[in-house]
């Protein structure tokens, strides 16, 4: 099943990757058009034609696809609010949804014959607890010099793991695994009615003791094979459904425990190879992103959300992986790598602005609430640098214009001052005041000190 899931995760991020490459060889060959000499495979067929062929179906089916999502919009009144890069593209062909539907129904009916040369006292996990809970009641003091307790998570394991042979928090409709039989069998294993819990008793601990054992190593596989970290509704469910494991299995999930140190390693492991692998962001010249509905600029554009997407994807796991290791991957390797890069190769105005305020909206609030002083973070600082060179440059560009412009960049400047003040860059917004006549801040200031 592992492998079904990660064949179709290849799939999609592979066609991914092949549209990316696909739009970026179009815009980069607009200034070379040079004609290239046939390229004859050894059976003298032109294999440059058979991969034009290729290329010309993938664009046709990502345009269908980005028409179906616009459409799909429309409808739900949600259009104008969207931003092109913003979507996660996972929409599968009828043909690769049967495939997919097809083998996930084989490998259920083989799972249930697993045990079908097993004899029947040891065939199911009810039967197989059954034993144990004898032995527990009628021989309490073998039970436990045989240390039962500590095998029954080992002994279960596999019973448990094929009953969630299926199972997968990433997908839509996902199963509470508190509510599936397993669960529900060794939910009050070895406790008679009137019982009163026993301080030592290990069986206690049977239920976390499987969450640690499947459920985490299940994270952790998916964590590395299957999960998209691009896709805003993939990573929504991961994380809610750590954070409900957190709540519910503290004892579990906690920094100290081996199975826990693996998932979050998969995870940052599997961000970083996305970062490394799927991320791209054009570089054109400012004359190219003028004509804004040339389809270069279309195509920047929507890189530059798809990036800001996975710098919001990679801020939902705020409050599960560490604080420093959060602002590597987010600030350091997304925002300061890639996102500031791209808005340097742009005019600033409002358009720039828009995109700060939404990256500014992904940034955690608690993380500027316990700083002192005048400064921001430090790896905000560059982002901060940016804003303060975009008011500047929004000042010089109202020079000698009317009065609504000059209105219009004060105002402007204004929005710039109200995010640096977000991020505690108090150095950076008496800065900026003190350069464009600014006198409207002291409230802010006093909200800060």
């Amino acid at each position: 099943m592992y492998q079904l899931l990660r064949q179709r995760a290849s799939r999609l991020v592979q066609r991914r990757q092949d549209d990316i490459k696909d739009e970026s060889a179009e815009f980069a060959s607009l200034s070379n058009k040079a004609v290239m000499a046939p390229n004859l495979d050894s059976f003298g067929r032109d294999h440059t034609a058979y991969q034009e062929h290729s290329r010309q179906r993938r664009i046709a089916e990502r345009e269908a696809r980005r028409t179906r999502r616009r459409q799909a919009r429309e409808q739900t009144g949600k259009r104008a609010e969207h931003k092109e890069g913003m979507s996660s593209d996972d929409e599968e062909t009828s043909t690769d949804i049967t495939t997919f539907n097809m083998e996930r129904d084989r490998i259920i009916r083989e799972s249930k014959k697993a045990f079908e040369d097993v004899v029947e006292d040891f065939h199911s996990l009810d039967y197989i607890k059954s034993h144990f809970e004898v032995w527990r009641r009628s021989y309490p003091d073998g039970y436990r010099d045989a240390y039962i307790g500590l095998c029954l998570p080992k002994l279960f394991n596999p019973l448990v793991r094929l009953q969630l042979i299926t199972w997968s928090p990433l997908e839509v409709e996902c199963e509470n695994f508190e509510y599936m039989l397993w669960f529900e069998s060794l939910l009050f294993y070895g406790f008679e009615e009137h019982d009163t819990l026993k301080k030592g008793d290990v069986d206690i601990s049977l239920l976390p003791a499987i969450v640690e054992r499947v459920i985490l190593s299940k994270l952790t596989v998916l964590a590395e094979q299957v999960w998209d970290p691009l896709s805003s509704s993939q990573t929504a469910r991961f994380v809610g459904f750590i954070h409900r494991l957190m709540k519910g299995y503290p004892t579990v999930l906690h920094g100290d425990n081996s199975y826990t140190q693996e998932l979050l390693k998969a995870i940052v492991l599997r961000t970083r190879r996305t970062l490394d692998e799927d991320v791209f962001l054009p570089l054109y010249p400012k004359n190219v992103l003028e004509n804004k509905n040339s389809s270069a600029c279309l195509f920047y554009q929507r890189q530059f959300w798809s990036c800001v997407k996975l710098f919001g994807n990679i801020l939902q796991w705020e409050g599960i992986l560490s604080s420093s290791c959060l602002r590597d991957l987010a600030l350091d390797s997304t925002l300061n790598r890639y996102i500031l890069s791209a808005l340097q190769t742009t005019d600033g105005g409002e358009d720039n602005i828009h995109k700060c305020q939404k990256v500014l909206e992904c940034i955690p609030v608690q993380w500027f609430s316990g700083l002192k002083g005048q400064q921001t973070l430090p790896q905000l600082e560059p982002f901060c640098r940016y804003l303060t060179h975009m008011a500047n440059s929004l000042h010089r560009g109202s020079l000698g214009g009317s009065d609504v412009d000059r209105r219009t960049a004060k105002e402007q400047i204004k929005e710039v001052v109200k995010m640096l003040g977000q991020m505690n860059a108090l150095d950076h917004i008496i800065a900026v005041a003190a350069e464009h006549g600014i006198k409207d801040i002291k409230p802010l200031l006093e909200a800060k000190s």
